[in-house]
Parts: C-alpha cells; sequence; structure tokens
C-alpha cells in the first residue's frame, strides 16, 4: 500500500519537467514531512481532499510549512492528464482553510519567472512582492529570476 509520500513522488515524477530541476527527492519530502509545522493535502481528480476510499490515486498535493502567523507553499503538482479541471486551485483553497485554522495571516511562495503556474498563483489571489535576480541556476548555467509572492488571508 502507498503511503502519503510515494503518493507525492508519483505525482511529482509525472507532473515536474525535469529540465528545471525543481523537483524535490524522496528524501527531502519524507524528511520535511517528519517536522510538526510542514504540512501535505493531496486532491482526488474532482478536487476534494483525497483520501484512499475516495479513489485509488490522488492526482495533486501541495506542500507547506508554517511559522508564527506565516506559512510557505513549498510545493504543488497536478498529474498532467488531470490538469485544466480546477485541481492545483482547489489545493490552493484547501491550504488557506487548514492554514486559517493554525491562525496564518499570509502565505508567501517563490517561483521561477517563466513558471506557467503563476497564473493560477494570481488566481487564487497571489500577488508579486519581490524579485531575485538571477537566483535559480539552470543545467544549462543559464540563471533565471525568482519571484516571490503573497497573499493575506481574510480571518
Amino acid at each position: 500500500m502507498m503511503d502519503q509520500v510515494d503518493h507525492i513522488m508519483d505525482i511529482m515524477d509525472a507532473a515536474f519537467d525535469p529540465h528545471w530541476g525543481e523537483a524535490w527527492n524522496r528524501r527531502q519530502v519524507s524528511d520535511a514531512l517528519v517536522l510538526p509545522h510542514t504540512h501535505a493535502i493531496l486532491a482526488s481528480t474532482s478536487g476534494t481532499v483525497w483520501t484512499p476510499e475516495t479513489e485509488n490515486r490522488p492526482a495533486g498535493f501541495v506542500m507547506s510549512r508554517h511559522a508564527a502567523d506565516e506559512e510557505e507553499l513549498l510545493l504543488i503538482g497536478v498529474r498532467p492528464e488531470a490538469r485544466g479541471r480546477g485541481i492545483g486551485l482547489a489545493l490552493i483553497k484547501a491550504l488557506f482553510a487548514r492554514a486559517r485554522e493554525r491562525e496564518v495571516s499570509r502565505i508567501f511562495l517563490e517561483m521561477r519567472s517563466n513558471n506557467p503556474a503563476e497564473a493560477l498563483y494570481r488566481r487564487a489571489g497571489f500577488d508579486p512582492i519581490g524579485q531575485r535576480k538571477d537566483y535559480y541556476r539552470l543545467a544549462t548555467g543559464a540563471r533565471m529570476d525568482a519571484i516571490t509572492f503573497a497573499v493575506r488571508l481574510v480571518t
């Protein structure tokens, strides 16, 4: 039987383009999830929170960590065949709901400047708040800017 880390790795393998080097390895995911302030949510193909009873395998995941009243969206991924169904937005909304339960007032994320997920983040209410010039180094040696986004949660 697959555990949460197995499901996250399965989705990440399908969803993350290796060209960008953004996927975490199994050790990074499992080490993060044993920490008390790191969280993951799995989503079903309908966009609801996934459980083994709902369907065979989840369609997407989001991972975050929180400290004090702030949270960072670390990773989000949706299987390519399940994209365009609102699963990414549903995951972010589920993250917002759980963050509110933890009394989080603001959520941050960082992405490479050409990440197509930017449209999703903006739809969810994130706004750009900063830029790190040439922050990411690609396998080719090229550099890319990092963009920091934030959203304030209304309680």
